[in-house]
């Protein structure tokens, strides 16, 4: 029971992972958003808030069968150390508010930022590798090679059971997306969404050139470089990684809105 309890939440974690890890690179932070004060509604207004239709819901899990999020570090540690070996869980992954962490991460993959110190996983290792090709300065074909530990997790992890685990730790999840601001949301639907937003990445016809205005290295193209956090990580981990892991989210996504059943304890 405990093997296939610790499992499960593995896999649950990994079903967010498999989204939220394509951005492993550190990034600027966001400038501070200006205070907006919203005007008062006036009489005529039903200013109540609307509850959002759930457009891909998931079966009801009781939340009482989990560990409670802020007390569930522990069992995502291990149970990761189970599914994927201390090894792998070592190399690749953060292990401090796991939960938490990846529902902020996949939240803020379509805007134009990721926070570093949000990141479910560790960044990639090894400096940014840069070539040249006719004068110009690109991304060097190498640099591909950084993501390939990160793209082989994606290719090794079976959809189908990935999701129906998935669905029966949902609860933390929810709690989690929840606590970031949207009492009313509901994350499946977002991480859907996220999942459409990263397939509809750009594909790169031939090496993408860059820019190096002060230290960090920019797109050299306007519309690359004003691109989201999500899009510019599928360019930088390289066309052929791009497409398994694209291939991946399409299956991944596939189950998700299909509401599998919860799998059998």
């Amino acid at each position: 029971m405990k093997r296939t309890y610790t499992t499960g939440v593995a896999v649950a974690i990994a079903a967010a992972t498999v989204a939220g890890f394509f951005y492993l690179t550190k990034t600027p932070p966001s400038p501070p958003e200006a205070q907006v004060t919203a005007p008062a509604p006036s009489a005529q207004v039903d200013a109540r808030p609307v509850e959002p239709a759930i457009l891909h819901p998931l079966p009801e899990v009781p939340a009482a069968q989990l560990p409670p999020l802020d007390s569930s570090d522990d069992t995502v540690r291990d149970a990761l150390v189970n599914y994927f070996g201390r090894q792998s869980v070592q190399q690749l992954f953060g292990l401090d508010s796991m939960v938490r962490h990846m529902v902020a991460t996949i939240d803020n993959l379509p805007r134009e930022t990721v926070a570093t110190r949000l990141l479910p996983t560790k960044p990639v290792p090894g400096a940014f590798i840069v070539g040249k090709s006719g004068g110009d300065t690109t991304i060097a074909p190498a640099n591909a090679a950084r993501y390939l530990p990160y793209v082989e997790l994606a290719r090794r992890t079976d959809a189908a059971q990935l999701v129906s685990l998935y669905i029966n730790f949902y609860p933390l999840f929810q709690a989690a997306y929840v606590d970031l601001g949207y009492p009313k949301g509901y994350f499946n639907d977002r991480l859907v969404e996220v999942i459409d937003h990263l397939l509809a990445a750009p594909t790169a016809d031939g090496p993408l050139k860059l820019t190096q205005p002060h230290i960090v290295y920019k797109f050299a193209d306007p519309q690359l470089e004003r691109a989201s956090a999500g899009h510019k990580i599928m360019l930088r981990m390289g066309s052929q990684n791009a497409l398994v892991v694209k291939a991946k989210l399409r299956e991944i996504r596939a189950e998700l809105v299909r509401g599998a059943a919860p799998a059998r304890q």
